[in-house]
């Protein structure tokens, strides 16, 4: 009688496992999506200091009875770049845009900021990116949509630009806004 070598079944077998993961996760509802664990949750503290020569964002800003859309950015991100027309476009709207600038220097932020525009209301600033760990930030740019009592309604990773942004951001912003 031939014997099975282990070997040999056990690629296969990995193979089916990982191609059933696969699987799984392309079936999801929102396959493309990010998931937040903040959704539906306080937003968490914001960065300590604000981006040099701009107010500090703090959490009573976030429960001001106003939504406010958290953007987080870094001038050396080409995406931050490419969405930086759509915040400005935004605040033209009336919208509460606040900024969180995430892993750059100070001299950078700010010469981005001046160069570019200015879109945020209040700016927060967190050059070693721990703030963003508890907002669950990947990579910039990301941005939250928060309801005015401090709740986190929507993530969205990734540039405010494109269909992306058409199809899912903008019906978010409009709902929480009433709009």
């Amino acid at each position: 009688m031939a014997r099975i070598s282990p070997m040999m079944v056990v690629p296969p077998v990995i193979f089916a496992a990982l191609a059933g993961l696969f699987f799984a996760g392309m079936m999801r509802d929102n396959a493309n999506e990010l998931p937040s664990t903040l959704v539906g949750l306080q937003a968490p503290d914001v960065a300590p200091e604000p981006v040099p020569g701009t107010d500090l964002l703090t959490g009573i800003d976030l429960r001001s009875g106003e939504v406010t859309l958290v953007n987080y950015w870094a001038s050396w991100c080409p995406p931050c770049r490419a969405e930086h027309p759509t915040l400005l476009d935004l605040q033209a709207q009336g919208y509460r845009v606040a900024g969180i600038n995430f892993r750059d220097t100070a001299d950078e932020a700010v010469k981005y900021l001046a160069e570019e525009g200015d879109p945020f209301f209040k700016t927060g600033f967190d050059p070693k990116g721990r703030t963003a760990i508890n907002w669950g930030v990947t990579a910039p740019p990301e941005t939250f949509i928060v309801d005015g009592d401090g709740t986190v309604l929507f993530r969205f990773a990734g540039p405010l630009v494109g269909s992306d942004y058409e199809q899912r951001f903008l019906p978010a912003l409009q709902a929480a806004t009433g709009g």
